[in-house]
């Protein structure tokens, strides 16, 4: 794991309750597609189901930090893409399954009008940082 520093409070800054304002470290960058509620098979998981498909997400975020040898305590950003920000306590509960309350990474959280398919009600995005 990199030595990763976290900032919830820069100066004038109001400080940040579920993410952290600032993240930086050194070491080798690992960046993660959206990833969407599909399972191995490329089948969605959850229709219509806020929490199921946020559930799917983040364990296919966990294979893909995994296959380069992270881990979510790695994580420096995660971008949420939502088309509804009502599904936001879905996210982070998941989110919160896999991540303590003390090593949160930075986050942007954006709702969209469409994903790739009506079906998705989600996709989320991360950046890593490893030790070189």
């Amino acid at each position: 794991m990199a030595e990763l520093t976290r900032i919830s409070a820069p100066d004038g800054v109001a400080p940040a309750t579920a993410y952290t304002h600032v993240v930086m470290g050194t070491g080798r960058f690992v960046a993660v597609s959206g990833q969407l509620a599909l399972d191995e098979d490329g089948k969605l998981v959850g229709e219509g189901d806020p929490a199921a498909q946020a559930r799917q997400v983040f364990e296919n975020l966990r294979r893909c930090l995994a296959s380069a040898g992270a881990t979510f305590d790695d994580v420096v950003k995660l971008t949420f893409f939502v088309t509804d920000m009502a599904f936001m306590p879905a996210v982070r509960a998941a989110r919160d399954e896999h991540m303590s309350a003390g090593r949160l990474p930075a986050a942007s959280a954006v709702q969209v009008a469409a994903l790739v398919g009506p079906e998705f009600l989600m996709e989320i995005e991360a950046f890593a940082l490893l030790p070189e």
